[in-house]
């Protein structure tokens, strides 16, 4: 294991989110007078802002729509949700297979691990606390933690300063091209990791030094 600091996107890398987010899109759409859009149309947002997702769905790039559609989010299965939507988010997220053994073999090796994503970093938290997984994680870099969002690096530079970590000692591993581009930005060593809708030739543009088919394969790559 040549890297002292392992630095993790969250949705489509480690765990899914696929069920709380699309009842989000779909109520906030709604709200909004758009078509409820599909599970698989939602899938292809994650990653990105919400205020992103929103306009690639809809072509509507109003800002104050989007600040809107962000709200009526939130409100649903966010932050500011309750009930049945907050629990939606909170304990139907599922984690990928070999996310716990992959966690555990890099405390178990020393390894400082952070998790840098869009996602509100106190519903990461409350996750990796449900799953009894928050031993396991040094950091949590939410969206409210930066003032511009991948690709830009802010966030890892934020965790890399906060880990007492050197860029060159420090692994980067998500599942999009935003994740890639975010690496290469921070001038990080990435691994992709194909656990959500993006293919491996999407990622012959941008460096790399491994392409991961799943976490079992992260984990065996590392020599973990």
């Amino acid at each position: 294991m040549e890297y002292r600091g392992v630095l993790f996107d969250f949705d489509y890398t480690l765990a899914d989110s696929t069920l709380a987010i699309a009842e989000g899109y779909r109520k906030g759409m709604e709200a909004l007078g758009w078509p409820p859009p599909t599970e698989e149309q939602v899938r292809h947002t994650v990653g990105m802002t919400l205020e992103d997702g929103y306009a690639l769905l809809t072509g509507d790039h109003d800002p104050e729509r989007q600040r809107a559609f962000f709200s009526h989010f939130q409100h649903q299965v966010g932050i500011k949700a309750t009930g049945a939507g907050r629990k939606l988010m909170i304990e139907g997220t599922r984690l990928f297979p070999g996310t716990e053994e992959l966690l555990v073999a890099l405390k178990e090796q020393g390894v400082q691990v952070a998790i840098v994503s869009t996602k509100p970093r106190q519903t990461i938290q409350r996750i990796l606390v449900y799953r009894e997984l928050e031993r396991l994680v040094d950091l949590v870099v939410g969206g409210e933690d930066v003032s511009r969002a991948k690709p830009d690096p802010e966030g890892m530079e934020f965790a890399l300063e906060k880990l007492g970590l050197d860029r060159t000692e420090t692994l980067f591993c998500g599942d999009t091209v935003i994740d890639a581009a975010t690496a290469q930005g921070g001038g990080l060593d990435f691994c992709a990791v194909l656990n959500g809708t993006t293919p491996a030739t999407d990622f012959a543009h941008y460096p790399h030094v491994h392409i991961a088919q799943d976490l079992w394969g992260l984990k065996q790559w590392l020599e973990l």
